[in-house]
C-alpha cells in the first residue's frame, strides 16, 4: 500500500447520527465552502491547527518558552496566532492540557489501523464508517485509498458532503458507498453564494447525477432561522429533491452554536448572533411541507 498522508480532525467513534448502526466518523480537514455558521472552523483548511483554552490556562508560560516561533500564551490574539506554525511543541509542554491539536497529519495506515480496532462494533450493529469534514472529496487520493481498503473488507460506507466537487473525478469512489448525505444550504443561488461563498449550481447538478446511481441519497438541510428556514425555500427544495432523486429523502438539521468555543480558541470571529435555531413547532411545520411534496422526512439524530 502506498503511504499517503492527509489532514484530519478528531474522529468520532460510537456515533449513531450519520448512518445505520454504530459508526466511526472520519472528519477530513479542508473545505471549499465558507458557511457563515460553520460549526467546525478548525476544518476549513487542510493544515494542522492548535486549540487554546483560555479558561483552563494558568498562565505558566511554558508554552511560550517552548515555542520556536515566539508565539505568546494567548493564541486568541491575532498577532500571536499569526506567529504560530502549529508545530505542537506547546501542546507537549502544557501542564493543564489547555493546548491541543485539533487537526492532525495522519497516514492512511494510521487511519485504517484505528478503524480496524472498531470493526467489531460495526459488525454487531450493522454500522460502519462515515466520511465527513470539512469536505472529504478535497483530499481525493486519501479518500479513495480509505474507501477502497474498507470496501474490500465489506465495511458499510457513507459520506457526508457539501456536494461541491467534480463528479467524474470522484465517481469511482461514490460508486463504492452505501449511503450519501449531501447538503442543500439554499435553493436561491444568490443567497447560497452570500452565505457560503460559492454558487449552488455545481451542488444541484451533482445531486441530479447522484440520483442516477444505485445507493441511498439523503439531502440534508442545515435549518437556520434568517437563512433558509422559510416555507418557500423548503418547498422549493423538496420539489427539487423529488425530481432529482429516486426514493427522495430529506433530513432537517436545526442550527446550533456548539462551535462557538472553537472560534474563540482559534482566534476567529464567531458566527453572527442573527442566526437562530428553529423552534420544534417550526421544524414540524416544515417537515409537513416536505411530506406534502412526496418526499420522506427522516432523522438520524
Amino acid at each position: 500500500m502506498n503511504r499517503l498522508y492527509g489532514y484530519f480532525m478528531e474522529p468520532q467513534n460510537f456515533s449513531v447520527n450519520d448512518g445505520e448502526g454504530i459508526r466511526t466518523i472520519i472528519f477530513f480537514a479542508g473545505c471549499p465552502l465558507r458557511c457563515k455558521w460553520c460549526a467546525n472552523p478548525e476544518g476549513l483548511e487542510s493544515a494542522v491547527r492548535i486549540f487554546f483554552n483560555a479558561e483552563t490556562c494558568i498562565g505558566c508560560g511554558k508554552c511560550a518558552l517552548n515555542c520556536p516561533s515566539g508565539a505568546g500564551i494567548d493564541l486568541r490574539l491575532p498577532e500571536e496566532r499569526e506567529k504560530c506554525t502549529s508545530c505542537g511543541k506547546c501542546v507537549q509542554s502544557c501542564p493543564t492540557n489547555s493546548r491541543k491539536i485539533l487537526v492532525r497529519r495522519c497516514s492512511s495506515d494510521e487511519v485504517l489501523n484505528m478503524l480496524e480496532r472498531q470493526e467489531i462494533f460495526y459488525r454487531h450493529s450493522g454500522g460502519g464508517v462515515t466520511f465527513s469534514g470539512g469536505e472529504a472529496t478535497l483530499q481525493q487520493d486519501m479518500l479513495r485509498e480509505l474507501v477502497n481498503s474498507l470496501y474490500d473488507r465489506a465495511v458499510n460506507l457513507a459520506i457526508e458532503t457539501s456536494g461541491y466537487f467534480e463528479f467524474e473525478e470522484v465517481k469511482d469512489i461514490l460508486e463504492k458507498l452505501d449511503l450519501v448525505f449531501i447538503d442543500i444550504k439554499h435553493m436561491d443561488n444568490s443567497r447560497h453564494k452570500a452565505f457560503t461563498g460559492v454558487s449552488n449550481e455545481k451542488i444541484l447538478k451533482n445531486i441530479r447525477k447522484l440520483g442516477e446511481l444505485d445507493f441511498d441519497v439523503v439531502v440534508r438541510i442545515p435549518l437556520i432561522v434568517g437563512v433558509n428556514a422559510d416555507a418557500d425555500n423548503i418547498t422549493e427544495t423538496a420539489r427539487f429533491v423529488k425530481a432529482a432523486i429516486r426514493n427522495p429523502k430529506i433530513e432537517l438539521l436545526p442550527y446550533h452554536n456548539f462551535g462557538d468555543e472553537k472560534y474563540e480558541a482559534l482566534g476567529i470571529e464567531k458566527p453572527s448572533r442573527d442566526f437562530k435555531r428553529p423552534s420544534v413547532e417550526m421544524v414540524n411545520a416544515l417537515e409537513e411541507l416536505i411530506r406534502a411534496e412526496g418526499v420522506d422526512v427522516i432523522s438520524y439524530l
